[in-house]
């Protein structure tokens, strides 16, 4: 019995080096979400500190009555926005992207001199509280669209940014974690490890994506943003792509575009009172997979996806902080904010792209040589806004399937943009009629509306009038034969002689 308790014994031992192997192992792996992104506060006090960030993955001390006087509820939140859009009806409307969990409207708000409408500029949004115990975004963006309001006409950088962007503001991403006071959604996820993930592909299915997800998705693909910025708290720092690794570690992970990028986040944090001196952040900015790296966040979905540049700026070192705070935090960040909105348009490359052969505008994509990533111009107009950064030479090239590619060099100087427009000549002229006239390239009429007279006149009538041309030409040709086809059919009479 001795050599049975002895194998006993080395058994339980292999299996505790077994589990032990296994748990060191897991410690190399990617963070993997939970029910869907969802991180759970148990594993989340178990990250050594740099997974944390310091307070931004910590759960919140007690959120208490103390803490929320001051701030609006959503109910309240609406209203004031509402009342913005009343105020300045000229320059602004709201309007739903969707719905949260428990059925609150995700209101948004468009400040522009032409709201509601599409025009050939670059559109830039503001997203606050997507993590609901990071309330101070909603209430600064509060103060952006009543200050933006009051100050058209008044103020000459209010006056430019109306006229030159249209800027969109979702005050509140998550409603349901406000009022619960969580950082997560009603159904217990983290916003904020919910998109669709390049280094993650667990986080792909759509079926278990969140309504909030969903909606904010849904509309950047809708309005189609040159670049944006969501506001959190729980540090003081401009965060950059990439936010991920491939293999989860804490490294700089460079996107394509990392030197506009980091350009982008010091217009912002150079502009802050103090957020650029930061003993930690030099100048105030970070990569977001050097401070620490997740999956499943909202950033780098936008740049993939979404053609879209979106910065993660983190106000405050404390996440809810007393609303006595609020307007000494918005005063540090007013200018921030305003410079760069004004960003997408005074800097980087703007132009439109058209036919050669129509003056149609035309979809097409613009591609920097040395980066690995295209903007495409939009649909109705053939516009396009290609952030980046000054103090260099870039190579510029516009293509389109079925048109001759077109590249030119170009140098853009400090504090300026450029303007740069495209004709693009199509590679068979009648290939380009066809294409012309397809769903998404159709003839359009003065109103932007296909017509059937613009269809005839534009391609029936050029090939009707082409084929009677070669009809005549093979008559021509063919006019002896014709002749003695005509005889034989109908050959001379000849008169009759009667005699007497």
């Amino acid at each position: 019995m001795k050599g049975s308790g002895e194998r006993a014994t080395i058994d339980e031992i292999s299996v505790f080096f077994v589990f032990l192997s296994a748990v060191s192992f897991a410690s190399f792996l990617p963070l993997k979400t939970v029910a869907n992104g969802e991180v759970s506060s148990r594993k989340i006090t178990e990250m050594p500190s740099w997974k944390t960030g310091r307070h931004l993955m910590e759960r919140s001390p007690e959120i208490t009555k103390e803490f929320t006087n001051g701030y609006m509820s959503n109910l309240e939140l609406e209203h004031a926005f509402k009342r913005i859009s009343l105020k300045c009806r000229n320059i602004s409307r709201t309007y739903s992207i969707g719905q949260s969990v428990n059925g609150f409207s995700l209101w948004a708000i468009e400040i522009s001199d032409k709201p509601g409408m599409t025009e050939p500029e670059p559109a830039f949004k503001f997203i606050g509280n997507m993590h609901g115990d990071e309330p101070v975004g909603r209430e600064l963006l509060f103060r952006l669209a009543d200050w933006l309001c009051d100050n058209f006409m008044k103020d000459p950088l209010a006056t430019f940014i109306v006229k030159n962007v249209h800027l969109h503001i979702l005050p509140t991403m998550n409603p349901d974690g406000f009022t619960l006071r969580r950082r997560e959604n009603a159904n217990n996820v983290d916003l904020n490890r919910d998109f669709p993930d390049q280094f993650f592909p667990m986080n792909d299915d759509m079926y278990l994506r969140q309504p909030e997800t969903l909606a904010v998705m849904n509309w950047i693909k809708e309005q189609h943003f040159t670049a944006s910025a969501s506001l959190h708290g729980g540090a003081l720092v401009a965060n950059y792509p990439w936010d991920g690794t491939p293999d989860s570690r804490k490294e700089y992970n460079a996107s394509p575009d990392d030197k506009t990028f980091r350009e982008m986040a010091k217009v912002y944090s150079l502009s802050h009172l103090n957020m650029s001196m930061s003993a930690e952040f030099p100048n105030g900015v970070t990569n977001g997979a050097h401070w620490y790296p997740i999956y499943g966040g909202m950033q780098d979905w936008n740049y993939i996806h979404g053609g879209c540049f979106e910065l993660t700026l983190e106000l405050s070192d404390i996440k809810w902080p007393k609303a006595a705070e609020l307007e000494a935090i918005w005063m540090m960040n007013r200018v921030s904010m305003l410079n760069l909105i004004a960003w997408t348009v005074k800097a980087g490359l703007h132009g439109r792209i058209v036919s050669s052969s129509t003056g149609q505008p035309l979809p097409a994509s613009v591609s920097i040589k040395g980066i690995d990533y295209k903007v495409n111009a939009s649909l109705q107009f053939g516009d396009f806004h290609r952030m980046l950064a000054p103090g260099q030479d870039y190579e510029v090239t516009a293509s389109k399937s079925g048109y001759k590619s077109k590249t030119t060099r170009i140098t853009l100087l400090e504090g300026e943009a450029m303007n740069l427009d495209f004709v693009l000549e199509p590679v068979d002229e009648m290939g380009s009629k066809f294409s012309l006239i397809s769903p998404l390239n159709c003839l359009c009429n003065d109103k932007g509306r296909w017509s059937p007279s613009d269809s005839f006149r534009d391609f029936y009538l050029p090939l009707l009038l082409v084929t009677l041309t070669l009809i005549l030409l093979w008559a021509l040709l063919r006019r002896r034969q014709i002749s003695k086809f005509i005889r034989r059919r109908h050959p001379k009479r000849v008169p009759q002689v009667s005699y007497a």
